[in-house]
């Protein structure tokens, strides 16, 4: 073997010393080898070039194969970055995301995830395919994630690039996907606001006809259609249009039976549609036959103002029913004041009287003053001081009802006594000293003047019935004017806190007897943050009593929580300045009836302005009170007619009042008065 392969090896040595030593031979093998790399090597180079790639490659193995794909990669990849450069200089930026899988040519692949035998798949493939395809496998073999490529500098700076973009492009749309949500979360709260909570069982805001904002779409175009035909009608009837006259009578019947009461699309009949239909086509007669354009116009503007006139109507029985609402004293309430009543004059005498009476003229104690027909209201005034009370034992409760609540009144804080305070019930009828003679007001509603304004039956309902609210029984009642006389129902104090029966007690109040009042004899909050709170929207500036002797830009102040100083009173003789006023007033042109405005004019210059904290005022009226103002006031003012004890109070106020009573009382189960 050695031999042999020495042989060989010599042979082959042999050979090429003589072609070197023999000078004849060296033409031919020369040609031979040029011969020899013309016919097998160029073909060779010409299909690797064009891509050719067997199982095994050239020398038949198998890693030989990788080697040449790599080269055929690296030619291709060129090729595709000069195709790339030139459409985007033509084009702008290409974007490849902007392409879907699903709108791909066939020309184009998409490789998701690669392995080894996939790559050998394709790698085999690719050879069948070369020829016909060989731009688009080009296109198609250039793959981000594909193994064994060595990324050019340029390829690395695109993919980073586009990396950057996708990564923008999520971060602004979940950017905006939460600004959406955060849109839809606010519209939500800002319609739950709107919703008035009286109707709240009948309302969600997740409800089919919420979720539109013409839900009321439907029911607007039947109500149009309504109007047009009532103008048909009246035109069908003028020209003796029998049949259609008929006809869109008829028509007019079915679609106001279909619409009803309905506000909202949802709340129409299944046979609202089809109505609809039928009257979209009587009209659309009708307007071929009757349609003249000053006719419908004076037509129209003759149910404009028909229609004005109605609701200026509707507006004055409105505001009537609400001052009748206001007047009237609910049943239950009724019932309670009946049965206490007749419980009272059942007990024996020693039974009637209240303890710690030797309380009630000591100036030391903190001392109110609660003037009160209404035995529910007066209690939860009482229950609310009391229980925010810091020294309760020391607050003295001064209650002065009328002849018909007295027993009821006494009996209830006889039943009820307000823990360790002391309460004391007094009759007005039983002050002897108020008689007409001595007090203005009393001997002006004996006048026939008066009586006629307050008890004729025939009040006219246009001109001179706007002020229904002063016809209102408590302008009557002494108990409304008692309060510019606390000197002489009360004679051995020197203060005394004024509480209305419409407040609700929050905080302690003890330190309204430190108030410094410089002075003055009323401790008030003022009002004239809102300009119809000042002195010219109460008082009559043309007449030249009042123009003479007040601003009329001046602040006014609220009653319902006051703090008086009896000894400054009775310097300034306050009563005395109130009698003189009222009996110019007895033709009612300074003022109309009421406490207030001749509280204004009495107490003109001698009143303290309290921090606005220790009153607040509206809730029996002004639905949109800051929640952060209620919680924080020391008392709470239910003024206005819309009072808590009402069915026509504001339910989302309701709850600082009824948390004050005990429902479960057997007197109120007894008379049905539930929360």
């Amino acid at each position: 073997m050695r031999s042999g392969g020495g042989g060989g090896v010599g042979g082959g040595g042999g050979g090429v010393r003589r072609g070197r030593s023999g000078g004849g031979g060296l033409p031919l093998s020369k040609g031979v080898v040029a011969v020899f790399g013309v016919v097998v090597l160029a073909p060779l180079f010409f299909f690797v070039a064009r891509g050719f790639r067997g199982p095994f490659g050239v020398s038949g193995k198998a890693e030989d194969s990788s080697v040449v794909s790599k080269q055929n990669l690296d030619w291709r990849e060129r090729l595709v970055i000069d195709v790339i450069v030139a459409n985007t200089n033509d084009l702008g930026p290409l974007n490849l995301d902007s392409f879907r899988k699903k709108n791909l040519s066939a020309s184009w692949r998409v490789a998701e995830k690669e392995n080894s035998e996939d790559t050998s798949i394709a790698a085999t493939q690719g050879t069948t395919h070369a020829k016909q395809e060989s731009p688009r496998l080009k296109l198609g073999t250039i793959s981000d994630n594909q193994p064994g490529i060595i990324e050019s500098p340029a390829k690395l700076e695109r993919r980073k690039l586009r990396e950057k973009r996708r990564e923008k492009r999520a971060n602004d749309l979940l950017k905006l996907n939460d600004d959406a949500v955060l849109r839809l979360e606010n519209e939500a709260i800002e319609r739950s606001k709107s919703v008035d909570s009286a109707i709240l069982g009948k309302y969600n805001i997740w409800r089919k006809q919420n979720e539109n904002d013409n839900s009321d779409s439907t029911v607007r175009l039947m109500r149009d259609q309504i109007i047009m035909a009532k103008v048909y009608l009246s035109l069908a009837k003028m020209k003796n249009k029998t049949d259609l006259f008929q006809e869109l009578q008829i028509k007019l019947k079915w679609s106001q039976r279909a619409l009803g009461e309905a506000t909202n699309d949802s709340d129409l009949s299944q046979s609202a549609p089809e109505k609809m239909k039928a009257m979209g086509q009587i009209l659309s007669r009708a307007r071929e036959q009757l349609y003249d354009c000053k006719l419908v116009t004076s037509k129209l503007r003759a149910m404009l103002q028909s229609a004005e006139e109605q609701v200026r109507s509707l507006k004055k029985q409105s505001t009537f029913l609400s001052q009748l609402a206001a007047k009237t004293i609910p049943n239950g309430i009724h019932c309670l004041s009946m049965r206490l009543t007749i419980d009272y004059y059942l007990l024996p005498p020693e039974k009637k009287r209240f303890p710690q009476s030797e309380n009630l003229e000591n100036p030391n104690l903190f001392h109110y003053a609660l003037f009160s027909d209404n035995v529910l209201a007066a209690s939860v005034v009482v229950n609310s001081t009391v229980m925010n009370a810091k020294e309760p034992e020391k607050h003295v409760f001064h209650l002065v009802t009328d002849k018909l609540n007295f027993g009821a009144m006494n009996m209830w804080f006889l039943l009820n006594p307000p823990g360790k305070a002391t309460i004391h019930v007094e009759n007005v009828d039983g002050f002897k000293w108020l008689n007409s003679s001595y007090c203005p007001v009393l001997r002006q509603l004996e006048s026939a003047a008066m009586k006629e304004y307050y008890f004729k039956a025939d009040h006219p309902t246009t001109a001179g019935s706007s002020n229904l609210k002063y016809r209102n029984p408590k302008y009557l009642s002494m108990l409304n004017h008692l309060r510019f006389y606390l000197p002489q129902v009360y004679p051995k104090l020197d203060k005394i806190l004024f509480l209305d029966d419409d407040i609700v007690v929050q905080k302690d109040l003890t330190p309204l007897w430190s108030v410094d009042l410089h002075g003055k004899v009323n401790g008030a909050v003022e009002t004239c943050g809102e300009s119809f709170h000042r002195f010219d929207k109460y008082l009559n500036f043309s007449n030249p009593h009042i123009a003479r002797n007040f601003d009329p830009n001046a602040c006014g102040w609220a009653y319902g929580m006051n703090i008086f100083d009896l000894q400054a009173w009775k310097k300034n003789d306050i009563t005395g300045i109130y009698h003189k006023w009222q009996n110019m007033n007895e033709d009612r042109t300074l003022w109309k009836l009421g406490t207030l405005p001749p509280g204004l004019i009495t107490f003109y210059g001698l009143t303290h302005p309290l921090q606005k904290s220790w009153h607040v005022l509206g809730l029996g009226y002004n639905p949109s009170i800051d929640r952060s103002d209620i919680e924080n006031a020391a008392v709470v003012h239910y003024n206005g007619n819309m009072k808590p004890w009402l069915e026509i109070s504001m339910i989302k106020y309701k709850s600082y009042w009824t948390k004050y009573i005990k429902y479960d009382h057997p007197y109120l189960r007894q008379c049905n008065l539930t929360e």
